[in-house]
């Protein structure tokens, strides 16, 4: 099953992919790793307690993850990435330009159509599943994201499951691949690939602060991110959010929320020179 939907994708030189355990009861933070550990030692009444502590702690990785169980009813992902065109990428240079936005634009069609054909092939094969689009739809936005700038559902979160990548410090995905130079689109499904993907649970950035430094709205802190952390603590969306809709009036004359700054300038999957 996994081969025939890898094969699906155009080459394997310009996409990542990666499957999920969106559930993920068997790898949670360290904390309840730590208990689980313990477990083996101990009585029946400890073993009770593991359960309540691995609820708890599941419950609050689910806060903080946009993960599923509120809104789909699906436990495993197929989380797919396509690589930017590394000369568009290196010509961000103050600000968003009009042939990244047209990239922009044309990969995310490009995941939609990939997806949907994963969609369907899974379908075909009596699998329940569902496209989430490379950009979120209107019908999937909730109520309240004007307040927090927060989904249903996160490409990025699925991906750092499917161990593509970890939470770079402005709030991009950075893959081992690709670093942060892609987009991403995910299908949902029930069904448990043999071959899961290693969560990543902490940043690989270390002390690199350059897209920090290079951030126009100044959004993030340079916090490094870890599966116990809220984003809001290290990254301010709305200072992003608002940063973006200036310079794609200014750049492009578009009320949209555009930059790439900070993949730009990200050292980790950039081209040699």
């Amino acid at each position: 099953m996994q081969n025939e939907i890898i094969n699906i994708l155009p080459n394997q030189e310009d996409y990542g992919i990666g499957f999920a355990d969106m559930a993920e009861s068997d790898r949670l933070p360290s904390s309840a790793n730590f208990v689980g550990c313990v477990v083996g030692f101990l009585n029946v009444f400890v073993i009770r307690l593991r359960r309540l502590l691995l609820a708890a702690a599941l419950s609050f990785e689910r806060k903080w993850s946009d993960t599923l169980d509120d809104h789909y009813p699906y436990h495993y992902a197929v989380v797919i990435g396509k690589k930017l065109d590394d000369a568009i990428i290196d010509g961000i240079k103050d600000g968003p330009t009009m042939v990244y936005y047209e990239l922009y634009k044309a990969t995310n069609d490009e995941l939609n159509l990939i997806t949907a054909q994963i969609s369907r092939y899974l379908l075909q094969n009596g699998i329940p599943s569902v496209q989430i689009k490379s950009t979120m739809q209107e019908s999937d936005i909730p109520d309240e994201f004007a307040k927090t700038l927060r989904l249903n559902f996160s490409h990025k979160m699925a991906a750092t499951r499917a161990g593509l990548g970890w939470i770079g410090k402005t709030d991009l995905l950075v893959s081992e691949k690709f670093g942060p130079r892609l987009r991403l689109a995910t299908v949902l499904t029930n069904y448990r690939f043999d071959n899961l993907g290693i969560p990543i649970t902490e940043s690989r950035c270390g002390k690199c602060n350059i897209c920090v430094e290079a951030c126009p709205g100044q959004a993030a802190n340079g916090q490094l991110w870890n599966v116990n952390i809220y984003r809001d603590e290290f990254y301010d969306a709305f200072k992003c959010r608002d940063m973006c809709r200036k310079l794609s009036m200014e750049r492009l004359d578009k009320k949209i929320s555009l930059c790439g700054l900070c993949v730009c300038v990200c050292p980790q999957g950039k081209r040699d020179e």
